[in-house]
């Protein structure tokens, strides 16, 4: 299974990958893209993931927007400390 983080907390990132692997032997980690202006051209240019785990809130904008500018592709796990996004994140995803 390939999976691409989209998490711009470097602790956050580590932690989540950590659990990744453990819950998902063999995984491939594609990386970790820490904003929406590295997660679009990722996207663009990249065969999508079997599976992307997305942080809503980045430093330069709500990940929302990655599903605007680009054709994700893939299933999205969407992880956040508000729950205000959680609504949003089901229609994004949908």
């Amino acid at each position: 299974m390939r999976v691409l983080i989209i998490e711009d907390e470097v602790m956050a990132a580590e932690r989540l990958e950590a659990m990744i692997r453990k819950a998902i032997p063999g995984v491939d980690i594609l990386g970790t893209l820490d904003s929406i202006s590295n997660a679009v051209p990722w996207f663009t240019e990249n065969e999508a993931p079997d599976l992307a785990f997305f942080d809503i809130q980045l430093a330069d904008g709500l990940s929302f927007e990655v599903f605007e500018k680009a054709e994700v592709g893939c299933p999205v796990i969407f992880t956040t400390a508000f729950d205000e996004y959680a609504l949003k994140a089901f229609k994004v995803n949908s």
